[in-house]
């Protein structure tokens, strides 16, 4: 099994972050679990695959040609894959998962979040999305996702596959207990 992990190539405010990735990654790694990746040694993406490594884990990395000095790529990974493009980045990524988490992080974390939650609810994968909570940072995008469902552009049961837990013991616990959600659409209106 394998998770893909998105996460800000920043560290963050504070040690917490960076603690909750090291975390994640030493968790994942002791229960077996490989991790996919952006590929870089920078930010809570290189904090949570240096602690992976450290354990004896697998760590896959995938970066676009482009971003491989700006993100400055991890040169002790298992295995880096280098695509041409961010859209095959993405794929890539996806196509090596059995799961996906959100850590911390900035735009690119929650484009690619949505990305893959997007993907689930139109069944092009039926793998487990979630989020790590740490100390609240997801707590606003929960608040508006809940506005998003009472204002009916989001159908309850979908937002309710996105799974979110405080920390990676009860991720991997949510994880071996998920089981793909019977998502159809209902009517006229799309998820």
């Amino acid at each position: 099994m394998r998770v893909a992990v998105f996460a800000g190539s920043s560290s963050g405010v504070g040690r917490r972050y960076r603690e909750a990735a090291e975390d994640l990654g030493r968790s994942l790694a002791r229960a077996g679990v490989g991790v996919v990746y952006g590929g870089a040694h920078v930010g809570l993406m290189g904090a949570m695959a240096d602690a992976a490594l450290a354990e004896g884990g697998e760590v896959v990395g995938v970066i676009p040609r482009s971003l491989m000095e700006w993100e400055v790529a991890h040169g002790g990974l298992t295995d880096l894959r280098v695509t041409e493009t961010m859209h095959e980045r993405k794929a890539l990524m996806a196509e090596l998962s059995d799961g996906f988490v959100a850590l911390p992080g900035g735009v690119g974390t929650l484009e690619e979040l949505f990305e893959v939650w997007t993907w689930q609810h139109l069944a092009i994968h039926a793998k487990p999305v979630a989020l790590l909570d740490v100390a609240g940072f997801w707590t606003p995008l929960r608040a508006m996702l809940g506005t998003m469902v009472k204002s009916g552009f989001i159908k309850p049961h979908y937002a309710e596959t996105l799974l979110v837990t405080a920390d990676a013991a009860e991720l991997l616990t949510a994880f071996e207990a998920w089981t793909p959600p019977d998502l159809k659409w209902e009517g006229e209106v799309a998820p």
